[in-house]
Order: C-alpha cells, then structure tokens, then sequence
C-alpha cells in the first residue's frame, strides 16, 4: 500500500471529477427521457471511483459503490425503471459517496451508519427486480446457482446449473458456437479471474454482460476450482468463464480490451479470433489467379495478450490525465460520453499540474513585463537613429513577452461551466423546499474565465440563485392569475464584454417590492425615516449587512447575509454587481468581473504629476474637444458632445483632489471610454503617455479598498500607479463625488442605460426541475 500512497491524491482528485459527471447526468435523468449513454457514463464513473477504492483498501467505500453501481446497473439494463424517487435516491447516493471519499482523503472512519439509509433506500429498489441483496456475491449466485438453503449437497450442488449452461452451447447454425457466418467474427474468450477479484471491488457479472452488448454471446461457466461446501469461502471467487462471441467486424480487440480495463492486473484473459474462411475467386472473374486454399481458424496469429491496465492511474499526480472523460473510460464496450466511438481517433493528451505551480510562472510572467518596462524606459533616452537593432530586439522581446503571458493564462483560464453545472442541482433542491416549479436555462458555459475568479464564483451564484427562486419567483397558483407559465425561469448566463466576464442571473418573476424593501430598512435603522431615495438606491439596499424582506426564517433565506456576502466576495475579486428589476416583470442581477487577476493591456494617462493607468478594453478613443461641445447643467455636472451623444464629463484631478492639473478640457485631453453595460464617460486628462502591459496588484490585500480604483501596478520608471476603475468612477461622478459643475447651459444630462443582454447566440441548456 505503500507503493500506491503517492496514487491517491490523483486517485482523489480524479474521483471528484467524477462525481461531478454522475451528478450531473443524475440531474438530466427523468422518466420517459433515459438517455442511455448518460447512464452508462454515470455506470463508469462510480464504478471507476469504486475500481480504485479496492485498490487502496476503502473497504467501506467500495461496499458503498457496488450497491450504487448496482442499481446503475440495473437501470442501464432496463430492470429498474427510472422514476423521480430513484432519481433523488441516486442523488442521494453520490452525495454518501463523495461523503465517503473526503473521508478516505483524510484518512478519518465515516461515523457509524452514514450509508445505511441510503443502502436500505437503494435495495429497495433492487428488491422489485428480484435480484438478490444478501448473502454470497452476486455473481457466484447468477452464475452457479448457489442457494443458502442447500448445505447438505456439497458435491453435486452446482451440478444441474453446470449442465443447464453446457447444455446451452450447441452447434446450430447462426449461433455463438456454430459455423462463422460471413460477415461475422467468432471471440473466444476465456476469463480466469483471480479468487480475491471481488475483494478489489469488481463485478464478474458486469463484464460478461458487456461483452453480451458487443454481439451474440454464448457463456460456459468452469467450477474446476470451486471448493466443498465447508471450505468456500463467499467472499473469494473460485470461477472462470469461456465467452463465445459472435460479433460484427466493427467490434475489434480494442473494444474487448475495454471490458477488461480494469481488471486486467487481476485475471488470466485470452483472446483469440476466427473469421470465416475466404471465398475462392472463380476463374472466369481472374483467369490467371491460382485457387486460394482456406486459411484454418488454427493457423490465425495469436494476438497479442492485452496490456496490462491498473484500476488506478499510474503516472505521477503531474503527468495523468485530466478530466472525468479521460478517468472515466468504458470498461462495458459502450459508447464513450463524447458520443464518439470508444476507438473514433486519437485523443487529445493533457497533464495535471499543480496550481501553485501555475501560480509562481504567472508572478515570473508578470516580472518579466516589469523589466521589460524598466528596460524600454531607459532606452527612450537614447539619440534617435542609434541603436536600431537594440530597439528592435526590444521590440521582439515586447511581443514575445506578450506571446508567453497569453499563454500562460490561458493555462490558468477555465470554462464556468464547472460552476454552472452545479447550479441545477441547487435549482432541484430550492424548487422541493419553496414548493415552487422552476426551469434554469444557462448560456455561456464555455466562457473562460481565470481559474481564481471560477472558485470564487460558486457563492455568489448559490446566494443569487436562491434569492431568485425564493423572493422573486411566485408560486404556481399566482402565477397562473396573473398570466405566467407555471413553471418560473431563472437564467443564468456569462459572457465576455468590454475586456470583462459579465454573469447574468435574471428571473422572470415579481421583481423587487421596493415599497417593502425600503420599510425594512427603515424599520431595521439602515436608512432614516423620510429619506428620498431612488429606484436604483432602494434596489441597491438589499446587499446591506442584515437587510432581509423574508417575514420568517427558513433554511433558504431571512438572517439577512446571502446578498451582503455576494457584493463582499465580488468586490474582493475587484468585480462589481448591479440589480435590475421591474415590478411584475423580474430581476435583474449583473456580475462584472475581470478576466485575469495577473497581468493586462493599459494606457498610461497622466493627472498633474499623477500618473493612471486605464485599462484599454475601456478606452474607446481620445480627443481634444472644442469649446462649442461642452455644455454643463447647473448644480450638476459636465457633459461633452461626442460623435451625436452627450458624454458626462469626469475631471480625474477633481474627482482625487490632484494639484497642478488641467482644468479646461479643451486645453487637455478627453479619453473616452465604455463600461461593461455600455455606458461611456469623458475622463479630462492633461496627457496620454502611451500602451504599456502592466502587472496587477491588488491593493485590498496590501492596503485597502480605494473608490475608483481597481488595483495598483508599478511602472517602468519604478513608480507606483493606480489602474482605473471606470464603472467605479461613473459611480462616483453619479453621486457628485468631485463632480464638476458647468458655466453653460444646454444639452440634456446622460442617461444610464442598463446593461445589454447576454449574447444570445451560444446554445441553451435548459433544465426543468
């Protein structure tokens, strides 16, 4: 066991991959709408965490998976029908078993009585199929006929069961044991499995009825070294099967190979193959060819013995295969979970690697830009004309450097569908407690994000999803009276807009009672009585500390900290949130956050002796205005006509209080730039310096939370500069935070527009619960 120690965290990692995929194929399971090839992934996947939990003796574990296996099993065979109780029981099932591993994992014993609920829960199922559910193993009892009520008879007790199956095996024409048909490959295969082979979690049963799926098969079950009754033990295997196969071309060593993936280390297998003999070519057709003389089924080459496969993976935890498809590989001759064919091509080759390892090339990737800034800094001093090649190779190393640092976090980017397949179950689960009937519909899934913004995802979507079902959603009834379908919609989506990742959680439900929301907060003390506050300012109330509508506790909401954590870990990963709603129409909540947390493209812009830099996703363009486009509203604010709009106008040394910057625009510079939702402003600047890729670093962590502001980075010259938040400075500019106030009149003010849609065009996935 030693030797396997350094196999189990991959052992563990991959097995969480794996529940991942059966829970949700669980999800996607219904009555009426079995999909046969997400059973068998589900089939794969615990059988595979069951496979390599016999391998590292988790006996509990292993017990556990084969009653789930089982009722897989069943179903994949049509003998238990799917219906909405086995679906929750199996449901239940991965929750156990990922229970079981995180104990195995830290090497703790599961509490007395943690799977006997959900055995029980399980065999009942089993029950109405007649299989057997106690007593000596499954496949000792299918295959020899074993019964507990005939001790007295040891030596003939399997005798009629043995004949019974010799007496099966005929030579009549067309059968597994007859003639080869053309057109037709006849497999023998003989199966001599070691006696602790179900001690290692595995199923003979299972395997013979996959090779009965890849054509017609004929079995012989050998008792040769079945003991006396007072020597067997049921808890070793003493028998050996011969499998005649009749099978059609396409069915090649490769696919039996599968059926025996995973106990390859612990049987005895041969294999060999017969085809049907070659026509003889007439002479008419081919004058001058000889008769070809049959080849016999004897002088075929053997062909080679099937490479020896562990239960377990046994690369290093940095060189195996990633991912639930990779782990999971059919070991029943099924199709694969792609829809492929188990043998369709070749397959894409990838490595598990450690994140910190990723983590420390993305910091080497970020000081390498720093010096590459500090070396292009220094060279602008030198005379024009001198150095040409310096200056280019310079250039190279600038374009390179950008080359690696895409790469690089590419590595670091995943899809959110990690976090979005998580969400149905939630959904499930809200629905049964509320009483409610919901459909989550997703779009985006394939939206890469940086691995660090993926983890912190899971909780804010958990809280706003819930939020939706309960609070924003009605009931079936009032849905109906006021002319809804009586199933609510919650759609979440992602997409990437403005050099940013903007997630959706939208509902087509009541909307925010703003009456109700602002009488809470009065009656709570977070907002004075007789305070004016706007639609937008009532609706931003709820992710105040405390804040709850709920008239009563439950388990889903009413202590008031769900959407007060939400705006906390988002702005912790220097995002933002908004919330859209119309009365009787549904809600709008719009996560905004960056791509990369590492490294971006800026344009460094400089405020008197300040220096900025703003992100050039942002930027739409710069110019310098005329003093006919620039309008002010009293009391109010700038605004600035630029290409037949009004832009607000935000003058940076005003809004941070900078001296010795310009103050007249027409004097400086305006850059214009656009926020996620598409809203633009007009940032008065007194020059632009020019593109540079800057290295993020957080100023939360090394200092604290800055309006405006989204981080900080460190310039060619070694000087620390501020990267812009442009959405956070049309907040400020909004609440008069340095606002500045124009000495004309005319023009009307900006009005904030809402954020656009999510991009229709990716594929929907719809889940009704």
């Amino acid at each position: 066991m030693d030797d396997l120690s350094r196999f189990k965290q991959t052992y563990f990692d991959e097995s969480a991959e794996l529940l991942a995929v059966a829970e949700a194929g669980l999800l996607r399971l219904a009555p009426g709408e079995i999909d046969m090839d997400e059973v068998n992934a589900i089939f794969r996947a615990v059988h595979s965490i069951k496979g390599g939990g016999g391998a590292f003796g988790f006996n509990d574990l292993v017990a556990f998976a084969h009653e789930f296996e089982t009722v897989m099993d069943g179903v994949r065979n049509a003998e238990i029908p799917v219906s909405t109780e086995l679906v929750d029981t199996l449901i239940r099932a991965n929750d156990v078993l990922a229970r079981l591993l995180a104990h195995a994992a830290d090497e703790t014993e599961a509490p007395a009585g943690t799977t006997d609920d959900t055995v029980a829960a399980l065999r009942r199922f089993l029950d109405k199929t007649g299989e057997p559910v106690d007593g000596a193993p499954a496949a000792i009892q299918a295959a020899a006929g074993f019964y507990p009520d005939d001790e007295d008879d040891e030596a003939g007790i399997f005798g009629d069961a043995l004949a019974a199956i010799q007496a099966a095996r005929d030579d009549q024409p067309g059968s597994a044991a007859g003639p080869v048909p053309e057109g037709k490959v006849r497999w023998t295969i003989v199966f001599r499995p070691k006696a602790e082979l179900l001690l290692s979690g595995n199923e003979p049963t299972y395997m013979l009825r996959a090779l009965r799926r890849l054509g017609e098969a004929e079995v012989v079950c050998h008792l040769d070294r079945l003991p006396s009754l007072r020597d067997l033990d049921a808890e070793l295997l003493h028998l050996s099967w011969t499998v005649t196969l009749l099978a059609d071309p396409q069915v090649d060593r490769a696919r039996i190979d599968d059926v025996f993936e995973f106990v390859a280390d612990d049987c005895d297998i041969r294999i060999s193959a017969e085809a049907p003999p070659p026509a003889i070519i007439a002479p008419a057709i081919i004058p001058s060819a000889e008769p070809v003389t049959p080849t016999p089924a004897a002088n075929l080459p053997e062909p080679v013995a099937p490479a020896a496969a562990p239960a377990i993976p046994t690369a290093t935890p940095a060189a195996t295969t990633s991912g639930a498809a990779g782990a999971a590989k059919p070991g029943d001759g099924a199709k694969r979970t792609n829809g492929g064919s188990d043998h369709a091509g070749p397959t894409a080759h990838t490595i598990r690697v450690d994140l910190d390892k990723i983590d420390r090339l993305v910091n080497m990737v970020g000081e390498m830009v720093i010096t590459q800034a500090m070396i292009a800094e220094h060279l602008r001093d030198l005379p024009p004309g001198q150095f040409q090649e310096l200056l280019e190779g310079l250039e190279g190393l600038a374009q390179h450097t950008r080359e690696l640092r895409e790469s690089v976090m590419s590595i670091r980017a995943q899809p959110v569908s990690s976090v979005f397949s998580r969400m149905p179950r939630l959904v499930r689960e809200c629905a049964a407690v509320t009483g409610k009937e919901v459909m989550l519909v997703t779009t985006g899934e394939t939206t890469e994000v940086d691995k660090t913004v993926v983890e912190n995802l899971v909780d804010p979507l958990t809280h706003m999803i819930r939020n939706s079902i309960d609070h924003g959603l009605e009931g079936p009834e009032e849905r109906e009276r006021v002319g809804k379908p009586r199933a609510g919609t919650v759609h979440l989506s992602a997409a990437h807009r403005s050099g940013r990742i903007v997630i959706e959680v939208t509902d087509d439900g009541r909307g925010i009672n703003r009456a109700k929301v602002l009488s809470k907060a009065i009656e709570k003390g977070l907002v004075q009585p007789g305070a004016s506050l706007s639609d937008e300012e009532i609706d931003h109330l709820i992710f105040l500390p405390g804040f709850s509508t709920a008239d009563q506790v439950s388990n889903l909401s009413g202590r008031g900290v769900g959407m007060d954590v939400v705006r906390r870990n988002i702005s912790s990963l220097g995002g933002r949130i908004g919330v859209y709603s119309t009365p009787g129409e549904g809600s709008r909540f719009v996560l905004s956050l960056p791509l990369t947390l590492a490294v971006l493209d800026g344009m460094v812009i400089s405020v008197g002796e300040e220096r900025f830099v703003l992100p050039l996703t942002n930027i739409v363009e710069s110019l310098r205005p005329k003093p006919a486009d620039l309008h002010g509203l009293v009391n109010k604010c700038d605004v600035m006509m630029a290409r037949g709009e009004y832009v607000r106008l935000v003058h940076l040394h005003r809004l941070f209080g900078i001296p010795k910057a310009i103050d007249d625009a027409t004097k400086g510079l305006v850059v214009l730039v656009e926020t996620e939702d598409g809203s633009r402003l007009g940032l008065v600047v007194d020059e632009v310096l020019g593109q540079q890729q800057v290295v993020i670093k957080s100023l939360e962590s090394n200092f604290r939370r800055l309006d405006g502001v989204a981080a900080a980075t460190i310039l060619g010259d070694g000087r620390v500069a501020l990267i812009l938040d442009v959405a956070g400075l049309r907040e400020m500019s909004r609440h008069g935070s340095g606002a500045g106030t124009g000495n004309a009149s005319g023009g009307p003010p900006p009005s904030p527009s809402l954020p656009a849609p999510a991009d229709k065009s990716d594929q929907h996935q719809r889940q009704t619960v």
